[in-house]
């Protein structure tokens, strides 16, 4: 299935009922995994919310028009032993792929500018914390299957995959869990607070005060999120501030786990955790809202979600470090929170830091 925020109707109501028509366990999450044999059923599936539809089902803006609408913002696509072959990934003719200049949708100076404002807005009480996202895209030629496989392996990609339809693919490189569920067990792991991959960086994340701080305000986010959904008592901080390698950069990720209610859904959760606290800042409503107003063009395949749901449970990453294709250009997304702390320079080169490797992955040849 495909949705468009043009189509109407609840996404993720309409998410859980299609996968369950597949035979999916998907009505009551913190049932104990079924055993067994699963003939008639799916195997699994592949699932994706675009950033607008996590903003949409949290009652916030859903930003500026996406620079590659072809790309659905929800696609569910079930597994069926024998069934039909995914769609070709879009393109020109296979076997050849240059890639033309890239295209920022804002300049550093105007990128600046909007970590400015939201330091004037934390200022003023409106907000503690935003994630501010950028855009960058490039034409190309060619089959784009080998470049978005390059993506999907860069190391530290948890998330490796890569996602096709008609006219479109993702590749996603992400690193991060936005929500996990195995027995009724839900987890998330936040990434907050980034360094260049060498000694004096990892030194320096760790010694941060700023990036620890902004890194524990999503923590305590992500637990209420997680405590709309959670067994009473049960929410607990199973690792703090972690360093971990992705690329040529260090990244802090925490671990947040509680146990699920009984009568649990697919769409309670989705509902629960969308978009990720780490791609929103705090509180998640006004923060989402000042970045609408203040990015150049929406986050489109970024900042969602994309990964597999089966009979033994969930698992799904938060789409950083991700690209979409359309039929002719290439899409980048980049950011990172924003907290009185920031310094607008350092936010602007922190956010080529990490679009490099993705950009690395797609040249020519």
């Amino acid at each position: 299935m495909e949705w468009r925020m043009a189509d109407g109707g609840d996404p993720a109501e309409l998410v859980e009922d299609f996968l369950a028509d597949q035979g999916l366990p998907v009505r009551d999450l913190a049932a104990p995994a079924r055993s067994g044999n699963h003939a008639g059923r799916a195997g699994g599936a592949s699932l994706f919310f675009s950033a607008a539809a996590g903003a949409y089902l949290a009652g916030a803006p859903s930003g500026r028009l996406s620079p590659a609408p072809v790309v659905p913002d929800v696609v569910a696509v079930a597994w069926h032993p024998g069934g039909p072959a995914p769609a070709a990934t879009p393109g020109q003719p296979p076997g050849r792929w240059r890639l033309g200049r890239w295209r920022a949708s804002w300049t550093a100076a105007e990128h600046a500018a909007a970590v400015a404002r939201v330091r004037e807005a934390i200022a003023s009480g409106e907000v503690y914390q935003v994630t501010l996202v950028g855009h960058a895209s490039a034409d190309y030629l060619g089959d784009p299957s080998g470049p978005l496989h390059r993506v999907a392996t860069l190391p530290g990609a948890r998330y490796g995959r890569v996602l096709t339809g008609a006219g479109w693919a993702i590749g996603c490189a992400s690193p991060e869990t936005l929500v996990r569920v195995r027995g009724g067990a839900v987890l998330t792991r936040p990434i907050k607070g980034t360094r260049p991959a060498t000694p004096a960086g990892r030194a320096a994340l760790l010694g941060s005060a700023k990036e620890r701080a902004e890194h524990v305000m999503i923590v305590d986010l992500e637990r209420n999120d997680l405590a709309r959904l959670a067994r009473t008592g049960s929410v607990r901080v199973s690792e703090l501030y972690a360093v971990r390698r992705w690329c040529d950069l260090w990244q802090a990720e925490s671990e947040i786990s509680a146990r699920l209610v009984a009568g649990t859904g697919l769409a309670d959760l989705l509902r629960a955790v969308c978009p990720g606290g780490s791609v929103t800042g705090a509180p998640k409503l006004a923060a989402l809202a000042l970045a609408a107003g203040l990015e150049p063009v929406g986050r489109g395949a970024s900042m969602g979600a994309l990964g597999r749901v089966g009979h033994a449970g969930l698992d799904l990453g938060l789409t950083i470090r991700t690209v979409a294709v359309d039929t002719d250009r290439v899409h980048v997304w980049a950011g990172g929170g924003i907290t009185w702390g920031s310094d607008p320079a350092a936010e602007v080169a922190e956010a080529a830091a990490k679009a490099a490797p993705l950009r690395a992955a797609l040249r020519d040849g």
